[in-house]
């Protein structure tokens, strides 16, 4: 069917559609940008002297004690150079300690200290707190909506 301009409205609706599904990965990429923003300037306030990269890595660790950094990387989406940096200045920070698997002599396993444990449990109500921040207005059916075409992108781009 034509439109008032002479064209087809069927081919400009799937134009339109295509248009905006192609700009999905800008939208994603600006609210993530966004919530790291607002996150490391909510570490900053409270002077914790952590970069929202190194939050991803403490987090980890605390949900997965006595993890590979191989690991790490895998769970957290990080290349392995990245986080043995991050790590590495972690150490240094005394929040995490680093030791040979006894099993495996290749594998590092990385624990938090009684310093990391304090830290994350100082730095969690600060992350839950932009969390809901970031989620006000929306609910458990829009959150369970996202997730399901977050990972529905997610596994049909492996």
């Amino acid at each position: 069917m034509e439109n008032s301009t002479g064209t087809n409205q069927a081919a400009d609706l799937e134009q339109e559609f295509l248009t905006q599904i192609t700009n999905y990965g800008f939208i994603i990429e600006r609210t993530t940008k966004r919530i790291r923003q607002n996150l490391q300037r909510r570490f900053n306030a409270h002077h914790f002297g952590i970069t929202v990269d190194q939050w991803v890595v403490l987090d980890c660790i605390r949900q997965n004690p006595s993890i590979s950094q191989n690991e790490i990387a895998d769970r957290t989406f990080k290349d392995a150079p990245t986080v043995t940096r991050i790590i590495d200045q972690l150490c240094k920070k005394g929040l995490t300690t680093r030791s040979v698997d006894e099993n495996d002599r290749r594998r590092f396993i990385v624990e938090l200290t009684a310093k990391g444990h304090k830290k994350v449990s100082q730095m969690l109500p600060v992350v839950i707190e932009m969390r809901k921040d970031g989620w006000k207005g929306l609910d458990v059916a829009d959150y369970q909506k996202l997730m399901h075409i977050m990972s529905t992108i997610f596994n049909n781009l492996d």
